[in-house]
């Protein structure tokens, strides 16, 4: 008989010096993304002979790192990204935990790294935003802010030589958010990278790695430069067929209501939204098909018509309309305003989150 895992056992050390009410207000007013950070963070440590251990709640702090640590030599390190919400009620959710958590885990395991027991992973989610609930802003139809959740992980062994560390530490951080886009539901321009890709066969393109973003901000860097919010990779072999965005799954919505996302290769990152947004299409009565989709059928496909709408999705941005696709030496018009379809998947999954719609696919779990 196997013995079940144990369960990670999680101390609680509170802050001694945590943000004024009124500062914290003032910070919830004006979110913007990422640039305020709750009171509180979690920690844990793995080693080969005692497996996850020292875990807790503790004050949100710097961490102390030797130069020699592996992560900053070898890149040895993973993230996951999901929201807390809070309803009309005062109630706070999260959104998919479990499917957070299990990516979280097939990101270790391609990244030689200790896999993280999902129980575990929502334990110390749940953890947190309990303890920083104060920090989980209100809501509306016209103010989407939220608690911005990263887990992350990393090589901590001090140690120079390449091979899967034998100390790796989780951490748990959390900030208050608005909008990934300052400028609202308004369409973004995409600059399609020709010259660098995000991930080839056999690499790390279905893992949440930290190096595959790394890989991507030159190429997201020549976007800006273009005047474009974000950046399209195609594949790496044939440079073709459309993968992803830098941080965004892409959608293709038909004249005729269908709409298509490129299939999951295994260089595409298989993004919880994404999912999400397939089955609230289903359940909208549209046909949706997940295939391999060409940069011409791309653009023969807007140029005729047949492609009605073109549109993004991740956690951070929710669901963002495209309105131009640019490259060296092309342009391609999709729209000027957000499109119907687009528009409804939107909020259809914001309902959902903010619970203004009823849960049928048990989506939501209750954290406080």
């Amino acid at each position: 008989m196997v013995d079940a895992p144990r369960r990670l056992e999680f101390s609680t050390t509170l802050s001694q010096s945590p943000v004024t009410t009124r500062r914290r207000a003032e910070m919830l007013a004006d979110p913007g993304f990422g640039r305020w950070f709750t009171d509180h963070m979690v920690t844990a440590t793995w080693t080969p002979d005692d497996g996850w251990h020292d875990a807790g709640v503790r004050p949100y702090g710097q961490l102390s790192l030797d130069p020699a640590t592996a992560v900053l030599h070898y890149a040895q390190a993973i993230f996951e990204g999901l929201k807390a919400y809070r309803h009309s009620d005062g109630s706070i959710w999260t959104f998919r935990p479990a499917a957070n958590g299990a990516r979280f885990a097939r990101s270790a395991r391609r990244l030689a790294l200790p896999e993280l027991p999902v129980d575990d992973f929502i334990v110390a989610i749940d953890l947190l935003v309990r303890t920083d609930a104060a920090w989980v802003p209100p809501a509306t139809r016209v103010r989407e802010t939220s608690l911005y959740l990263r887990p992350f992980m990393f090589a901590s062994e001090v140690f120079l030589g390449v091979r899967p560390a034998k100390e790796v530490m989780f951490c748990l951080i959390a900030s208050p958010v608005g909008p990934y886009f300052t400028s609202g539901v308004e369409p973004v321009h995409i600059w399609l990278s020709e010259k660098y890709v995000r991930a080839a066969p056999g690499g790390t393109g279905a893992a949440k790695f930290a190096g595959n973003y790394a890989a991507s901000l030159i190429a997201q860097q020549e976007a800006s430069a273009h005047g474009c919010d974000q950046v399209c990779f195609l594949d790496a072999v044939e440079r073709r067929w459309v993968e992803e965005l830098g941080g965004m799954n892409l959608y293709f919505v038909h004249s005729d209501g269908s709409i298509v996302t490129p299939e999951l290769t295994g260089t595409i990152l298989e993004g919880v939204t994404r999912a999400s947004i397939l089955q609230l299409a289903s359940d909208l009565g549209h046909k949706v098909e997940e295939r391999r989709v060409g940069i011409d059928e791309w653009r023969e496909g807007v140029g005729s018509g047949e492609i009605a709408e073109v549109f993004a999705c991740g956690t951070a941005a929710v669901v963002t309309p495209l309105g131009r696709l640019l490259w060296d030496g092309g342009e391609l018009h999709i729209a000027d305003e957000p499109g119907p379809v687009t528009m409804s998947l939107r909020t259809a999954l914001l309902d959902v989150q903010y619970g203004r719609a009823e849960d049928i696919h048990g989506w939501l779990h209750r954290v406080a």
